[in-house]
């Protein structure tokens, strides 16, 4: 019994993001604990179901051309797609990850760099947050100037 109770710790504390609480619908995910959708591929990417991966060149947008980004995602697919909140954001951290702290197997070729997040800083308003995938850690310190990627999301 104790054997098995281990095998269990195990495979709990080794498999990051469980599946039960995501849904791989193509080229977005649905995350049942958020109640949201993920766009699988940050932005500039688009998935290939042929090649079953992101492709493309991920890019790098400051504040003012989020919004113009979000504007083009919202006329070319339904729904009303977002930049996450640093709590929906940081919820996709997975800290026991090699390499980039996010499942690779839900959101591939993810950078390991800083995204963005809607939020901005309470202490000091004129600097966003960030969510490093490099780190797993979540900074308030980039200024809407600076070039972050971005993962967009849909409330379900």
């Amino acid at each position: 019994m104790k054997f098995f109770l281990l095998l269990v710790f195990l495979f709990i504390k080794v498999s990051p993001l469980l599946s039960a609480d995501y849904i791989d619908k193509g080229f977005y995910i649905i995350d049942l604990k958020n109640k949201v959708e993920w766009l699988k591929c940050t932005a500039g990417q688009q998935w290939s179901d042929k090649e079953e991966k992101c492709i493309g060149d991920a890019v790098k947008l400051d504040q003012n051309e989020i919004k113009e980004a979000n504007r083009l995602l919202n006329e070319q697919i339904d729904g009303d797609w977002r930049l996450p909140n640093r709590k929906e954001l940081e919820s996709l951290v997975c800290r026991e990850c090699d390499g980039v702290k996010i499942n690779t197997k839900l959101f591939p070729q993810t950078p390991a760099q800083p995204f963005w997040t809607s939020k901005r800083n309470w202490w000091s308003p004129k600097f966003f947050w960030s969510v490093n995938f490099f780190t797993g850690h979540s900074y308030g310190r980039f200024v809407p100037e600076k070039k972050l990627f971005v993962r967009f999301l849909r409330d379900r």
